[in-house]
């Protein structure tokens, strides 16, 4: 059933923006906040979040069941995660079947999940803050296709296998794509639900 007082839209979360529009926190007022991405009508919130540094594709909403849907229905989320080194078959294995992190400061067994070596990287916008360049040593870039979230899970895993990531971008959330949106655009959804 098709619900047309609520809103609903897809934005390139840029690096450094907080995926939040308010805080309560005095030593964030520095930081720039989703609300400054567009004039979003009262009771907008993010469904779900990117950490400070991450990218990509973000949905928001006025619907807060949508929301729930989203975050609680195993719903797959698929990340571009550019990693610290040459990765290998091994580690591409141990991160599909799961891997220990810490969540809540105890250990976590994330789910399988999908993951695949990229055979170049990306095209993807320049990120704001410049990432180290070859000089500093290889790296390469996987798809990693989840259906959970812990707070910064992606990069918690990557590591875990001895990959830290360098730049994190979430294209895919279900049916939803990044395409070829540019950082901090915004787009509305037509979302039947």
């Amino acid at each position: 059933m098709q619900n047309t007082k609520h809103s609903y839209y897809k934005i390139f979360k840029p690096y450094g923006v907080v995926s939040q529009f308010t805080t309560n926190d005095k030593h964030a007022k520095n930081k720039t906040f989703l609300g400054a991405l567009g004039n979003f009508p009262e009771g907008t919130m993010a469904i779900g979040r990117l950490d400070e540094p991450s990218e990509g594709l973000l949905l928001l909403t006025t619907n807060g069941a949508y929301s729930y849907h989203i975050n609680n229905s195993g719903i797959e989320k698929e990340y571009y995660a550019q990693v610290d080194g040459l990765i290998t078959a091994p580690e591409i294995l141990k991160l599909q079947e799961g891997v220990y992190i810490t969540s809540d400061n105890k250990p976590f067994l994330t789910k399988a999940c999908k993951v695949s070596l990229l055979s170049s990287a990306p095209t993807l916008p320049k990120r704001a803050k410049k990432i180290r360049d070859d000089r500093h040593g290889p790296t390469s870039w996987i798809s990693i296709t989840i259906t959970q979230g812990k707070f910064r899970q992606v990069r918690k895993m990557t590591s875990a296998v001895g990959f830290p990531t360098l730049r994190l971008v979430r294209v895919r959330i279900g049916e939803h794509t990044i395409g070829n949106m540019q950082p901090a655009e915004v787009a509305q959804l037509e979302v039947v639900f």
